[in-house]
Order: C-alpha cells, then sequence, then structure tokens
C-alpha cells in the first residue's frame, strides 16, 4: 500500500462521509498558539498526537502506540493525518500504514497536503496561500 495524498477540501469532504478519523500530529504549542480543524459539525474530534515533541522536535517513540491507544481498538476505513504543511504528516501516515499492515488491517492512511497552515508565501508566512485555514474550512482558536 502507499499513502494517499488528498487536499484539505478532499480530506473533509471524506471525513465527512464518516468511518474515518483526523490525526492532527502537530505539536502542543501549534493546537494552542495556531488552532485546530473544527470538526464538530460533522461529528468527528480530531485526535491529537505530537510527531515530533515540543520544543526540541525530538520523534515521539510512543506515537503508533498513542494512535492505538487513541483509536480504542475501532478501525476506521480511513484515517488522515494533518500537520503544519503536509510533511511530518505524511511521515506519521507512513509509521501508521506500516504498522496497520504488519497487524493485517485494511486502514486508508491518508496524508493531508498543504496541512493546516501551507505552504510560506513570498514573505515567508504561511496560512494564506493554501492549506486548510486559508481553504476556508472549518477551525477554532484554543
Amino acid at each position: 500500500m502507499t499513502v494517499e495524498q488528498q487536499n484539505p477540501d478532499e480530506a473533509f469532504k471524506g471525513l465527512a462521509e464518516g468511518d474515518s478519523a483526523l490525526v492532527d500530529v502537530r505539536t502542543v504549542a501549534e493546537w494552542s498558539f495556531v488552532g485546530l480543524p473544527d470538526l464538530s459539525a460533522i461529528g468527528i474530534r480530531p485526535i491529537l498526537i505530537e510527531w515530533a515533541r515540543f520544543p526540541d522536535m525530538s520523534a515521539n517513540p510512543d506515537f503508533v502506540a498513542a494512535l492505538d491507544e487513541a483509536l480504542g481498538g475501532a478501525t476506521p476505513k480511513a484515517i488522515y493525518f494533518i500537520c503544519r504543511s503536509g510533511a511530518r504528516s505524511m511521515n506519521a501516515a507512513r509509521a501508521a500504514e506500516a504498522h496497520f499492515a504488519a497487524a493485517g488491517a485494511q486502514i486508508r492512511c491518508i496524508n493531508v497536503a498543504e496541512g493546516f497552515e501551507g505552504d510560506l508565501d513570498a514573505d515567508g508566512h504561511r496560512g494564506g496561500s493554501n492549506g486548510w485555514k486559508a481553504r476556508g474550512l472549518p477551525w477554532r482558536q484554543n
């Protein structure tokens, strides 16, 4: 299997179709200061698990175990992974896909390309050119 990529609009549509989860792999600081996807209108709460730990950005060796625990034995048909720009979430999706494949689970792992804040613009800022927020998808500030 290969990790799929979908833009934020496609990911939101897939999440709304049901039997799926969104895992936000950003840091505690990002969740607190930048905001979170708001999936309350479709009855989903994002699963928050750091892929890299703030502040030193060291790898989270417990990521897959924390994901298993957060899923609580459920096996959704698809799990979407999101970070700031789509890089950390791709790595997290690959790790989860390998884990589920080794366990014999048929779960699609999908990276949300562009991420929550998107790419840097010409001025070196995120959040305006693409990504979850720039596309006008629901989000909330903590």
